[in-house]
């Protein structure tokens, strides 16, 4: 489908699944390589990097762990600027290496919420894997290593990502229609 119907929107396909895949394996590779020996803990942000998870940690192949959070800061087509925490962390992370595994980084006040969670629960270092980032949206100064795609900013939906919960399950990303 290159153009879909969500609501009152319209979206068009940007992001293909294949090209997706392809720097999902190229993130997949650079933390096998980056984390070999250290048995990191990946922690993946839900709802939205639910798919990217899935499709990274089939590729990840050194000793892990994985587990969930659940931070929200978007109300519709924008983020709200106001992270809530929905679902906290129940496992001990002191001394572990941790992997955020995120969908989409845009203002990054998310994140730094969610690391200053992490930072109260002593881990050994933390890093953070994305499917998507938007730096010219980047609000705080934020180190991301291991992001999949940069992309502009544009309201987008598919592999994971939604329009007021809908849209999540196409497996490739759109881009709304102005």
């Amino acid at each position: 489908m290159s153009t879909i119907q969500i609501k009152d929107k319209q979206f068009t396909i940007s992001i293909p699944e294949e090209e997706i895949l392809q720097s999902v394996q190229r993130v997949a590779d650079a933390i096998n390589r980056d984390l070999e020996g250290k048995n990191p803990l990946f922690l993946s942000v839900l709802n939205g990097a639910f798919m990217y998870t899935a499709d990274l940690m089939k590729r990840i192949q050194i000793p892990c762990e994985i587990s969930f959070i659940k931070l929200s800061s978007y109300s519709g087509t924008s983020s709200t600027g106001e992270v809530k925490q929905l679902v906290g962390l129940n496992q001990d992370i002191k001394g572990r290496t941790v992997v955020i595994v995120e969908d989409i980084v845009d203002t990054g006040l998310t994140m730094q919420r969610l690391l200053e969670i992490l930072a109260e629960k002593e881990p050994a270092e933390v890093h953070i894997s994305t499917l998507l980032v938007k730096p010219e949206k980047l609000q705080v100064p934020l180190t991301v290593d291991y992001a999949a795609m940069e992309i502009p900013n544009d309201f987008i939906v598919g592999y994971g990502l939604d329009y007021d919960g809908f849209g999540r399950n196409y497996k490739d990303i759109y881009t709304v229609v102005p």
